[in-house]
């Protein structure tokens, strides 16, 4: 799915005389490869770019965020994961598109939320749980509650 997406570009540094112009190299997203990642992004209303699979996670930060989301009941089918480690050039094109410098990195109905430490954070204070609940990734803890009450 995600394959050459970015290209490389030399861009001079300095412009002060062309015998002392240096050059870097960086990397450009192509307009087809950020396309690609947005129509990632919009498939699905929770989406994670991770090292491995949910249930084989290949690192320690994507295995907390899997954790995580797993605490909070999210269901499998408003989520889509994306295994980064698959693609080299979906790993580096993601963090140029959001920049972020690493993964995994959770978007919410299209929103770039973070990566490992912003999602313990937000997990930590009850904001993740406030962000799934407005956004109906999960139901509302007084809706669940009530559903249990009436299925009892």
């Amino acid at each position: 799915m995600f394959t050459s997406i970015s290209r490389l570009s030399l861009a001079p540094l300095t412009r002060s005389s062309p015998a002392t112009t240096s050059y870097v190299l960086r990397r450009l997203l192509s307009s087809e490869a950020r396309a690609q990642i947005q129509k990632a992004i919009n498939g699905s209303p929770l989406v994670l770019f991770m090292k491995g699979t949910p249930e084989l996670p290949q690192c320690g930060f994507s295995r907390a965020v899997i954790q995580v989301l797993d605490l909070h009941g999210v269901p499998p089918e408003k989520m889509k994961t994306y295994n980064v480690l698959e693609d080299p050039e979906l790993r580096n094109g993601i963090k140029e598109f959001s920049e972020w410098p690493t993964v995994p990195q959770l978007y919410v109905n299209s929103e770039f939320i973070g990566g490992c430490d912003i999602v313990l954070g937000m997990h930590q204070s009850g904001e993740l749980e406030t962000l799934l609940e407005k956004n109906n990734i999960i139901p509302k803890a007084d809706e669940e509650a009530a559903v249990q009450a009436t299925s009892s």
